[in-house]
């Protein structure tokens, strides 16, 4: 699924604005809903995806690390945090500092 930022004028009807520009309304996120009632994807085919995360820092802000995984390891990644009940990012964490402690 894109990413959506929310819409920034005031007094504005929108919703976010998806990366293409498109605002999203209530109208469209209604529409939106609809047809995902109507017509539902195969849970067996979605991704579970974590967003709006509390920052880890003092000022609501903490350094991001970001890196590439192959799609074998990315998932095995995700089974194992799901096994343990736990999010992905605090799994790579724990095992970035076990690394840079050994």
């Amino acid at each position: 699924m894109a990413k959506v930022r929310k819409t920034k004028a005031a007094g504005d009807k929108g919703l976010g604005v998806m990366p293409s520009g498109t605002v999203i309304t209530e109208e469209l996120a209604e529409q939106w809903a609809e047809e995902f009632e109507k017509n539902p994807p195969d849970p067996s085919q979605l991704e579970r995806r974590y967003v709006g995360r509390p920052s880890l820092g003092k000022a609501g802000q903490s350094p991001r690390v970001s890196f590439r995984a192959s799609p074998k390891l990315f998932k095995a990644a995700w089974k194992r945090a799901d096994k343990e009940g736990r999010s992905l990012s605090s799994l790579a964490r724990e095992a970035l500092e076990r690394y840079l402690d050994s």
